[in-house]
Order: C-alpha cells, then sequence, then structure tokens
C-alpha cells in the first residue's frame, strides 16, 4: 500500500504566486532557499536537479509545470536503493490570497512511514526557508548543509 506513505504540507507564504513559481522553478532562485546547485527543464519531461544539502542531489523530470499555479516532478536521491530518482512524485498547488500565496504540497510514492517522517522534516524545513525568501528575509545558513 504506498499510497498509504505521503507527506502533504500546507504554508501560507506572504508574496504572490508568480513570486512563488519562480522561487520553485528558477534555479538561481531556488539557490537562495535550499541547495547549492539546480538544474530544471521547465516542459513535460524536463529534468529536475537539485543538490539539496551539497552532499546530496534530488532528481526528477517534470510531470506538469501550469506557470504560477501548478508543479508536478517525480523525485528521488542519486544513489539511493530506497528512493531513487523518479521514484516518488512531488504535486505543488499554489494558491492566491489576498495576502500571498497559500502553498499545498503532496509528496506521493515514498516506500515507507520511516521515509515518510525523513521527507515531512525535510519539507517543513525547506518550505520554511521558502517562506522565509519569499517575505525577503534572509533563512541563515542551512542547518541541513552537508546531510547525506
Amino acid at each position: 500500500m504506498q499510497d498509504a506513505f505521503v507527506v502533504r504540507r500546507e504554508t501560507h507564504i506572504p508574496a504572490p504566486p508568480a513570486a512563488v513559481f519562480a522561487l520553485l522553478t528558477d534555479p538561481e532562485k531556488i539557490l537562495r532557499w535550499m541547495g547549492t546547485e539546480a538544474q530544471t527543464e521547465l516542459h513535460p519531461g524536463g529534468l529536475y536537479l537539485v543538490n539539496v544539502t551539497g552532499a546530496r542531489f534530488a532528481r526528477g523530470s517534470f510531470r506538469e509545470v501550469v506557470p504560477v499555479h501548478r508543479l508536478a516532478y517525480s523525485f528521488g536521491w542519486d544513489g539511493s536503493e530506497v528512493v531513487p530518482p523518479g521514484s516518488s512524485l512531488v504535486e505543488i498547488d499554489l494558491i492566491e490570497q489576498p495576502d500571498g500565496t497559500l502553498l499545498r504540497l503532496t509528496h506521493t510514492g515514498l516506500p515507507s512511514a520511516e521515509q515518510c517522517v525523513g521527507h515531512a522534516e525535510g519539507w517543513a524545513h525547506y518550505l520554511g526557508r521558502l517562506t522565509e525568501v519569499a517575505a525577503g528575509r534572509d533563512p541563515g545558513p542551512d542547518i541541513m548543509a552537508g546531510r547525506t
């Protein structure tokens, strides 16, 4: 029952959807809140590649790209047998609100409860950093840097 292992996160971001979308898709902007290297090819089948901690690459391919509204991409870790590249799915919806954007993230296809816990912690951490950057603040050093 792989579908039982789902990470869901919802967060309010004090910026318009277009700004949040750019922070999620533009490699230079991604690096403001997550990672040390990033490459994106924003079309179905295009590459999603982020060296999240400076020691671990997340790799997948875009399934859906609806500018300023929705992203869906396969996801996994280079060198991992547990969550290999492209083995799970990240879906992000951006809902415009009067005071910013509601970001809804769903991460499906994870293989175990343990992986759900680890990925939930990672998403909570990085969505917090994304929120800080979107609000025009410096998120500070990444405490996840160097983790494998």
